[in-house]
């Protein structure tokens, strides 16, 4: 099936407050993802990140401007965007295997296909031999490998990540960001991921986003090299890399100088 991706368009939302004064969140925000591209977007505090990722969900409706995905326009939630929260937001009263195939068995899907897709995915993720456990018996990395199974499972075009890691410590979140790159490049997926780590931007964002804040707009874009490197390569040989040293230096230069404008402005 031909897919033509994801096109956010002059994207504005503004926030009305009870006290007649209003918040501008984003204003104009364009963005042209084409499918199977990975996009990671930073920012500070307060620019506007996670309200974008829900306006794509279709959580909020935006002031003004459109979402578009595959040539149709995004009014709403559906099932062609799978979000991943930070938490994994499972069910868990639920075994492993009954999460992951929740939205089969929502879709009505047959148990002989239904068993199938989950057994392959539990394969996919390393959780094969705890399918039977509950989710409140697993650690918080294996919780997260079960919401990018359960994920998977209802074949979104577009999978929104908000802060999907950043809970786990730092070795799990090592393993969990190859997984994130392992699953990109077998799936194919239109991945769109914040963060709030300018390492995990660089290492998981063939494109990344660094947004300022009031109001959030792009303020700089990079096309990386390192999530495609870190496919077929140790996360850490990537790190080692002049040109991600020297990216990395250069957007917390960038954010740092932000928040110390956002500081400023509010001593001012």
């Amino acid at each position: 099936m031909y897919m033509a991706g994801l096109q956010i368009d002059k994207l504005s939302m503004r926030f009305d407050l009870p006290n007649g004064s209003s918040v501008q969140a984003l204003k104009d925000v364009s963005i042209d993802l084409k499918a199977g591209e990975l996009l990671s977007v930073l920012g500070p505090s307060g620019c506007g990140k996670t309200t974008l990722l829900n306006i794509v969900a279709g959580f909020l409706a935006p002031t003004s401007g459109a979402i578009t995905l595959n040539e149709k326009r995004v009014y709403g939630p559906g099932p062609e965007r799978g979000m991943v929260f930070q938490q994994g937001a499972l069910f868990e009263w639920m075994s492993v295997r009954e999460n992951v195939g929740f939205g089969p068995r929502m879709k009505g899907m047959a148990e002989k296909p239904k068993r199938e897709i989950v057994d392959h995915l539990l394969d996919v993720v390393g959780l094969q031999e705890f399918k039977e456990k509950a989710v409140y018996e697993l650690s918080g990395g294996m919780q997260q490998r079960v919401a990018l199974a359960r994920c998977l499972a209802n074949e979104p075009d577009v999978i929104l990540m908000d802060e999907p890691l950043g809970a786990l410590d730092a070795l799990t979140r090592e393993k969990m960001q190859g997984l994130v790159l392992k699953l990109w490049k077998e799936t194919g997926k239109t991945i769109i991921l914040i963060t709030h780590s300018v390492e995990e931007a660089l290492l998981l964002g063939e494109r990344l986003i660094v947004m300022a804040p009031r109001p959030g707009r792009i303020h700089k874009e990079y096309n990386l090299p390192f999530a495609e490197m870190g496919v077929n390569s140790d996360l850490r040989e990537v790190k080692k890399d002049p040109r991600f040293a020297s990216t990395r230096e250069e957007i917390l230069s960038m954010i740092w100088d932000m928040e110390e404008e956002i500081m400023g402005g509010k001593g001012a």
